[in-house]
């Protein structure tokens, strides 16, 4: 196996169109991915097939176009846009001699650097080892087919079960963590039904803008910045909303980003974080509205809030970034009266104010009279890692 290079590698990406569409946009988000996990864009290599090589995945005179690309560009690494078997990754590496990663090892980096919190570092671990599994025991198989003989006797079938036994052993404790932090998180939320709080979930492609909406909203300092995964770990806060008389308390989580072909792998670690979302009163789901492809950008969080059970959680559309398209601030209604959408801009703060009359009016409706109120102050806050 290829050493990693130091940071600050210089990678050659690997886009194929297989028909799925939206090549344009898949390469730009790749790019966008490469830069997060703190690597360069030497050269990129393009082609069209109708289904993948089963040895190569590009088949072998792309794989030459690619080899070329890494001599000219002195490039260490080759990305793939592309999930890879581990046949197909370990053939790629001993033809183009150098590391070979595909989309969900990539994503899976970019995770371990931004986890800061015990429970982010223990999900992203967990997807990173069961990961590992699937090149482990699929990648050596051929160990435990040797019958023996000259330089084939020795350690390698007892240090590929060895291996198995630890990473196995890992994999359970790490669960077990997970599992009792998920416990505590459970009594935090019984809590807060209790006391009639409206739970609202920030939910939204990565780079949306939803840690700056988070901020604008409670002043609490989130990280956020202009790149993909910025944040990881869950945050809460208890936010009061509406005019006097007339307010409620909220408690307003921020979530981590979602993206198109997210990881089986992450989303099962990431289960319990997630499941803070299947449980919530209210999403508010933001769109990066001066995107080109926010269509698809939808498309593709509706398809994760499927999958960890949240497809039938209330959601509010909240089109970020007006002041990119300088379309006015304004809240859409459905037939029935109900809000659908929210314009706003998280950065200049423009629309704030009606995202707060609409979560004080989705309390109410949900609550009555019960809807609680804060005693003391406005910014009575909480953080959950």
């Amino acid at each position: 196996m290829f050493e990693r290079p130091a940071s600050g590698e210089r990678a050659v990406l690997v886009q194929l169109d297989l028909g799925q569409g939206a090549i344009d946009e898949r390469l730009s988000e790749l790019k966008l991915l490469v830069l997060s996990a703190g690597a360069s864009v030497e050269a990129v290599v393009q082609g069209k097939r109708a289904a993948p090589d089963p040895k190569l995945f590009a088949g072998s005179g792309k794989v030459q176009e690619i080899g070329e690309a890494l001599r000219v560009h002195g490039a260490d690494i080759v990305i793939f846009n592309h999930a890879l078997s581990p046949g197909q990754q370990r053939n790629l590496e001993r033809v183009l001699q150098c590391m070979v990663i595909d989309r969900t090892a990539l994503i899976l980096d970019i995770f371990a650097q931004r986890a800061r919190s015990h429970e982010g570092k223990l999900q992203v671990e967990l997807a990173q080892l069961e990961h590992l599994a699937t090149r482990l025991v699929r990648g050596w198989t051929h160990l435990e087919r040797q019958k023996g003989g000259i330089g084939l006797r020795g350690p390698g079938e007892k240090q590929l079960e060895t291996d198995r036994r630890l990473l196995g052993n890992r994999v359970k404790m790490l669960k077990t963590r997970l599992a009792q932090i998920e416990k505590q998180r459970k009594v935090r939320r019984r809590a807060r039904e209790r006391r009639d709080v409206l739970s609202v979930s920030l939910v939204g492609y990565t780079n949306a803008g939803k840690s700056t909406l988070f901020n604008a909203l409670t002043k609490a300092g989130a990280y956020a910045a202009d790149q993909l995964f910025a944040t990881l770990d869950t945050t809460s806060r208890r936010l009061y909303v509406g005019g006097e008389g007339a307010g409620a308390s909220v408690v307003l989580s921020d979530t981590v980003g979602f993206i198109r072909d997210l990881p089986h792998a992450l989303v099962a670690a990431f289960q319990a974080t997630l499941e803070e979302t299947a449980q919530a009163d209210l999403l508010l789901h933001v769109v990066d509205s001066a995107s080109e492809d926010r269509d698809a950008q939808i498309g593709a969080v509706n398809q994760v809030l499927a999958e960890i059970g949240a497809a039938d959680v209330p959601q509010i559309l909240v089109w970020n970034k007006i002041d990119l398209t300088r379309a006015a601030a304004a809240v859409e209604r459905g037939d029935c009266g109900t809000i659908r959408r929210i314009f706003l801009s998280a950065r200049t703060g423009e629309g704030l104010d009606l995202l707060r009359d609409a979560l004080a009016e989705v309390a109410r409706q949900t609550f009555g009279d019960n809807a609680d109120r804060p005693a003391g102050s406005d910014d009575e806050r909480r953080q959950e890692t």
